[in-house]
C-alpha cells in the first residue's frame, strides 16, 4: 500500500471516532436544555442541531469508518477510533462543567501516544487480500467467529449464575459482538459495490447475505447488553472493559485469520503496546463518558 493511501486511511479511521463522539456531545447538548422526566422524542426530531449530532453520528462517522476499512482494513481501524475519547473527555467538562482531573490527562496522553504507535505499526489489510472464495480462508473466518460468539454465550451463561460479575460479563458479551461488528464489515465493504452493481459472483452474494445479517445482530445485542451492564455496574468500569474484545480481537484478525506477516520487525511490538495504552486510557477517560452518557 501507499504511503499517502495508508495514511489517509489512518486519518478516516481517527477522524471517524471523532466524528461519532463528537455527535453522541451534540446530542447531549440538546438534551441538557431540555424539560427533565418530559417525553422529549417529539421535540429531539425537530430540533436542527440534534439531527446535526445524529448526522454526525450516523452518515459521517460512518462513511469515514467505512472508507478506513476498506483503505486499512479491520486490524488498525477500531484502535484508531478511540481517538474519540479524547473529544468526549474534553467536550464533557463542557457539559457538566466540571475539570478534567489528572488522572484523565494523563489517559489522553496515553490515548495520544497509542494512536501514533497504532499508526506507526502498519499492519493494515488491504481488500485484495480478502481471499472470500479460499476455502482455507472461509474456514477461518467461521472459526474465528463461532469462538467470538462462544465467548458471549459462555459469559451470559456464567452472569445469570453470578450476580457479583454479572455487569462485567455483560460487558464482555458487548464487546464481543462489536468485535465480531467490526470484523465483519470488511466483508461486506468488498462486496457491496458489486452486490449493488449487479456485477456480483455467488460467492459475494452470499457473503453479503451472511455480513448483513451479522451487523444487524452483533450490533442490536451489543447495544443491549451494554445497557444491561451498566445496571450491575458502574458505567466508568463498564465502558473500558467493554472495550477490551474490541480492542485484541484485531490483533487474532491480523495473525489467525488473514494469516498475514507484518513487513517491519517493530510492527507487532507497537500493536500490542498500542493496545495496552487505549485500553488503560479507556479506564481513565471512561468516567467522563459515563458522565455523558447519564444525561437523559
Amino acid at each position: 500500500m501507499q504511503d499517502s493511501n495508508y495514511f489517509i486511511g489512518v486519518l478516516l479511521a481517527i477522524g471517524a471516532g471523532i466524528l461519532n463522539n463528537l455527535g453522541t456531545l451534540v446530542q447531549k447538548k440538546v438534551i441538557n436544555t431540555l424539560p427533565v422526566g418530559e417525553n422529549v422524542n417529539r421535540k429531539l426530531l425537530k430540533n436542527p442541531l440534534w439531527m446535526f449530532g445524529l448526522l454526525l453520528q450516523l452518515a459521517f462517522g460512518t462513511a469515514f469508518f467505512l472508507l478506513a476499512i476498506d483503505i486499512i482494513g479491520p486490524a488498525l481501524t477500531p484502535g484508531l477510533m478511540a481517538a474519540g475519547l479524547i473529544v468526549l473527555a474534553v467536550g464533557a467538562v463542557k457539559l457538566i462543567g466540571e475539570k478534567l482531573k489528572r488522572a484523565e490527562y494523563l489517559g489522553i496522553v496515553l490515548m495520544i501516544i497509542a494512536i501514533a504507535l497504532l499508526g506507526f505499526s502498519r499492519l493494515d489489510i488491504t481488500q485484495p487480500e480478502l481471499y472470500l472464495p479460499d476455502t482455507g480462508f472461509q474456514i477461518r473466518i467461521t472459526i474465528f467467529s463461532i469462538i467470538l460468539v462462544i465467548i458471549a454465550l459462555f459469559c451470559e451463561m456464567i452472569q445469570r449464575k453470578n450476580a457479583r460479575y454479572r455487569g462485567l460479563y455483560l460487558a464482555i458479551f458487548s464487546g464481543c459482538m462489536f468485535a465480531l461488528s467490526n470484523f465483519w464489515v470488511s466483508p461486506l465493504v468488498a462486496v457491496i459495490a458489486d452486490v449493488f452493481k449487479g456485477v456480483f459472483q455467488s460467492i459475494e452474494l452470499i457473503f453479503f447475505i451472511i455480513a448483513a445479517i451479522i451487523l444487524c445482530i452483533t450490533n442490536f445485542f451489543g447495544i443491549l447488553k451494554i445497557q444491561q451492564a451498566f445496571q450491575y455496574g458502574q458505567a466508568s468500569n463498564m465502558i473500558p472493559i467493554q472495550q477490551t474484545p474490541i480492542q485484541i480481537t484485531p490483533i487474532f484478525v491480523y495473525f489467525a485469520v488473514f494469516l498475514l506477516i507484518p513487513l517491519e520487525f517493530y510492527s507487532i511490538p507497537l500493536m500490542i503496546v498500542g493496545v495496552v495504552f487505549i485500553i488503560g486510557s479507556s479506564f481513565l477517560l471512561a468516567k467522563r463518558q459515563a458522565q455523558v452518557e447519564k444525561i437523559k
